[in-house]
């Protein structure tokens, strides 16, 4: 079973997100949208499954640090782990603001801050390839003689801190607590795509950091979240390559090799003086701004969150049974795949994208082949295969019957 904090947090984010639903409904406040909210976590799913790859490589260079070339050896203790956590958050802090200094980071950080609403289901929207580059700050503690195992407690402790910040439902909390501890507040100025409040407020738990090194910039009028280039997508994929992408063309367009090179590595919008300069960000009127917000027919939306359910619940199982998976790569990135295909394909259903039903009809085929084919190490009762094809030729018989309707859904789309 995982003991990754984040994992086992998994059935509280979701009774949270829960309560929050239903105080929302109660307050009349539009804060919800299902398409946006299932997109957040599509980037969070995509996030912890394909992290079940990448953090081998995080998590063993630190540990190849750790073992080779510490100066100390830090006895582990409540003490240490006191001491462990502040420390990882002071380097958090730098890793999150350099995510937003750096071009080549943003384009994994840019995925936390796609969603145009604030909810705790924007707190479940991460990058797949953020780690890549963040995970470079923490080695130092490595050095110290911090042991891997510790760091990886921090790290999950660390971000569960950082899930209930993302709301609206909670307005200032009392000036000792919000002077020295990360709040919704503090949050949402982070959030906001406003240019008063862009790159401030990077701290994870403490926000002193902030106020120490100049970052730090108090909540005023009502935040507008989301980035200056909108997204326009429910696509997860495409969420954690958007950036990359428009980092290619403007590095095609850009003539001389040193400021492509420089482009790289300068704050996201920059271009040489001879194409402009800096493209700063704007603000909007929030009268007449219009989120991105695609309609798909009721049929298919009811569709899509029964199916997402499901989907979850086998995520984490994946996730709950990562050491049993490990004993198999063919059986782990089977799995993972499947994962990230249902949700690119629940992404598409919400566009009415033209290649989405072909890809949904496979992805119903794959779900069998996955089961009986690749599931090796587990004992799949008969009564859960046959559960399972029933579930499927049903499915079938539903995506067939909305077919005219989701067709009709394309053309117009």
């Amino acid at each position: 079973m995982s003991l990754n904090p984040t994992v086992i947090a998994i059935p509280v984010y979701f009774l949270l997100i829960g309560i929050e639903l239903i105080v929302h409904r109660i307050k009349a406040t539009k804060s919800y949208r299902l398409n946006d909210a299932i997109a957040n976590i599509n980037c969070g799913v995509t996030s912890q499954v394909t992290g079940a790859f990448l953090k081998v490589f995080s998590i063993g260079f630190y540990t190849y640090l750790y073992e080779h070339f510490r100066f100390e050896t830090i006895e582990n203790s409540a003490l240490t782990w006191v001491i462990a956590f502040i420390a990882y958050d002071f380097f958090y802090y730098w890793a999150h603001r350099m995510s937003h200094q750096v071009n080549l980071f943003w384009g994994g950080h840019s995925v936390h801050h796609q969603s145009e609403e604030y909810n705790l289901s924007v707190a479940l929207r991460q990058s797949s390839t953020q780690i890549i580059w963040t995970s470079l700050f923490y080695t130092p503690m490595a050095f110290a003689g911090i042991d891997p195992l510790v760091l990886l407690s921090v790290s999950g402790f660390n971000l569960l801190y950082q899930f209930w910040i993302h709301t609206e439902s909670i307005d200032r909390l009392p000036k000792w607590f919000e002077a020295v501890m990360n709040t919704p507040s503090h949050h949402r100025v982070h959030h906001a795509r406003n240019p008063k409040y862009i790159d401030k407020n990077h701290a994870g738990t403490f926000i002193i950091w902030d106020k120490m090194f100049g970052t730090f910039k108090v909540e005023e009028e009502k935040p507008t979240y989301g980035i200056t280039k909108n997204l326009n997508s429910w696509n997860p994929i495409w969420a954690n390559i958007a950036h990359y992408s428009d980092m290619i063309a403007d590095i095609k367009r850009i003539p001389k090799f040193s400021d492509k090179l420089k482009y790289v590595f300068q704050k996201p919008g920059w271009l040489p003086e001879s194409m402009g300069g800096y493209r700063a960000p704007y603000d909007v009127d929030r009268k007449t701004y219009q989120k991105y917000d695609l309609h798909a027919i009721k049929a298919v939306n009811a569709y899509v969150f029964m199916h997402y359910v499901i989907l979850l619940a086998g995520t984490a199982f994946f996730l709950f049974n990562m050491a049993r998976f490990d004993e198999s790569l063919l059986e782990k990135s089977a799995v993972a795949g499947l994962i990230i295909i249902s949700t690119v394909s629940f992404g598409g259903l919400f566009e009415s994208r033209s290649w989405a039903l072909p890809l949904e009809i496979l992805r119903l085929f794959l779900v069998p082949v996955t089961l009986l084919y690749f599931l090796t190490n587990f004992d799949l009762s008969p009564i859960t295969i046959t559960a399972t094809l029933v579930f499927i030729f049903g499915s079938l018989f539903w995506l067939l019957k909305t077919r005219s309707v989701t067709s009709q859904a394309v053309k117009n789309s």
